[in-house]
Parts: C-alpha cells; structure tokens; sequence
C-alpha cells in the first residue's frame, strides 16, 4: 500500500448519503460535486506541474475502489473524468496548466473515433458525434478521439487505415445531448455530445502515448490500457463489496432459517467472498508491482504491463461469479429498484458493459 492519504468511511459519507438522489435524479447531487472538487480529485492524475495531484497511480485506484463502494455513479464519475485529466501529461504545458486554471474544472469525453477532423490552417475543424461522456452537463472541457482528413481525403497510418489523434476542447464548443437511459450509474450522467465545425488548434491534439508525454513522471509512462484496465476494475471491486456489506446479512438471515438446505447457499456465498479477497490482493500485488518498476526508472512496455491486465481480468471475473451467487440469495429485496441492494446491482452490471471488458 502507498504512503498517501486515503479517505475513510467518515469523509466519503456525504457521497453514500446523496447516492439514492442522485440515483432518482439522474445526476451527482451539489454535495457530491462539492467533496470531489474540494478534494481536487478530478485531478489528482494531471502533472502537478501545471496545477494536478499526480497522484501515485496504486493511491489513485484505491481511492476509486473507496468511492465506488459509497456510491457506483461517484466512483465512475471520479475515474472517468480523472482519467481524462490525465491526459493533461501529453498537452503542451502551458495548455494544460489553463485547463487545469478552470473553475470546477471538470475534463469528460469519449474513446470513440465519433468525427472527423479537417485540416484548417494551423489548425482542425471539428465535426462529429461521440455516444458517451461521463460527466458532459458538469465538463468544463471535453475530449475525444477524431478521424483526420485533408482537402476532404481521410490521412492514413502505416497500414492504410484512417489516422486518428485525440483532441481536447473548452465545453463552449461542445453540445451534450440527453441520451444515458442505462439501468445503473444513472447520476454519471454519461450522456452524448456533438461538435459542429468547431476549430482546434495544433497544440490541442495530442496522442496517448508514453514516448509523447509532456510531462515527465512515471505516471505518464503508464501504458493506457493498463491504467485504464485497473482504475476500472477498481470500481468493479468498490461495488462488490458494498454489495457484500448489504447482502451477507440478508442471506444469513434467510438462510438461516432454511437449515442445511441454507446452509449450503450461505457457504457458497461466503466462498465467493473469499475468492473476490484473494482476487483483490493479487491485484493490487500486480498494481504495486508495475508501479515499483516504473517509479524506479524501469521501462515498462504494454506487454510488460501483461500481469496487471490479466489480474484486473481476473478481478473482474470474480465480481461477475460474486455478483452471480449472492444475488439469488437475496430474494425480493434484491429486485426492488428502491433499494441499496439493488442500485448496487444496477451499477455494477452497468459498470461491466464497458468495452474494454470484451479484452
């Protein structure tokens, strides 16, 4: 475990307290947003440099499994949003440290390549539309991978497909569109958005890659998918155990009162719970691991990087197992979408249809 301060139960309370609120409103409440800025979480991956944490990169994942497990949409609204803020280590610095000079700056955007990006000058003119942005009404700017062209005629890579960077733009260029109706993480608010014919500059493209980072620490010489992989199994973990902490008293007490037939049911839950302990030390043993090397001025490849991906795998395989065994023996309370129970179990199986849980 690093040296470096975590929050405990008492500081992440008023998170749990709004969570049902913003469940039922569809979006984080002023007190959450209030603790996360305060805290200057939203950017506790920028380079401090130009105004971020740069937390250690084990701190900054179990500070996200801490989140989550007060509230699923919090602790998705901190890692997606955070990790766009990382992506200030490969912006210009002095572009950076604007961005990051923002009030409440709030950076949310999308992996996807939504639009295109024509070639205008010293500069791109913009045009797309990207499907999810975690925290759009609360950005204050936006990123998001786009298609390149020139005189109308797509730029290709080495081996002829459509060249694609990432571009960061202030919220002003940005139109956001209701449009997240999942079942779970409902206050993440992970809406769409479009841009029409907005105009970047050179400086505001730039490309996720460790050999191209502008900032010199070891956090940005953390392979993407790696880091990504981690700080999204964290959340999974977060809702598995608050998930636990609500279930295992349900269950012992229905159980209890089916006798071995019961029995047997609560074994089998409480071996899952094992298993996700066993799960959750490897992980962070391969998260601190890659770290070590790292901080040490050791490279670390993507394919270096290969045990933290397969025990975030991992991670996430036995949460869906945990999730599996203890919810049918929850009975109704569990179904109910006005309960903890189930708000848990909506924004954990929401929380696993993101992409990179396909491999």
């Amino acid at each position: 475990m690093p040296d470096f301060p975590l929050p405990g139960a008492a500081a992440l309370a008023p998170l749990a307290e709004a969570a049902a609120r913003a469940d039922e409103l569809g979006g984080l409440q002023p007190g959450q947003l209030d603790l996360l800025h305060r805290e200057g979480w939203l950017t506790l991956l920028a380079p401090r440099a130009v105004g971020g944490g740069e937390w250690p990169l084990p701190a900054v994942v179990r500070l996200e499994e801490a989140v989550a497990a007060a509230d699923g949409s919090c602790g998705w609204f901190l890692t997606l949003c955070a990790g766009a803020g990382w992506f200030a280590g490969f912006l210009p610095p002095e572009l950076a440290r604007d961005i990051l000079a923002a009030p409440r700056v709030c950076l949310a955007g999308s992996g996807a390549a939504g639009g295109w990006a024509d070639r205008d000058g010293d500069g791109w003119r913009i045009s797309g539309h990207w499907g999810h942005a975690t925290g759009a009404p609360q950005a204050s700017h936006f990123t998001f991978n786009a298609r390149l062209r020139e005189q109308g005629r797509p730029l290709l890579d080495a081996l002829g497909q459509p060249r694609v960077r990432a571009f960061v733009v202030p919220a002003r260029d940005v139109q956001w569109q209701p449009s997240w109706h999942s079942i779970g993480l409902r206050a993440s608010a992970s809406h769409a958005f479009g841009i029409d014919s907005a105009w970047a500059a050179d400086a505001q493209a730039f490309d996720i890659d460790p050999a191209r980072a502008t900032a010199p620490g070891p956090l940005y010489r953390f392979p993407f998918r790696a880091l990504a992989l981690a700080t999204l199994a964290a959340n999974l973990l977060g809702l598995a155990r608050h998930f636990m902490a609500l279930a295992e008293p349900v269950v012992q007490a229905r159980t209890t009162r089916r006798g071995d037939a019961g029995g047997a049911v609560l074994a089998g839950v409480q071996a899952q719970h094992q298993a996700l302990t066993q799960a959750r030390t490897a992980f962070y043993a391969a998260l601190d691991d890659a770290w070590r090397r790292l901080d040490a001025g050791q490279p670390l490849e993507a394919g270096a990087a290969g045990p933290l991906e397969a025990e975030s795998f991992r991670l996430a395989r036995t949460t869906r197992e945990l999730f599996a065994a203890a919810y049918p023996a929850c009975g109704l309370l569990a179904a109910d979408p006005r309960s903890e129970l189930n708000r848990v179990w909506r924004d954990f199986h929401t929380a696993t249809q993101h992409a990179l849980w396909m491999g």
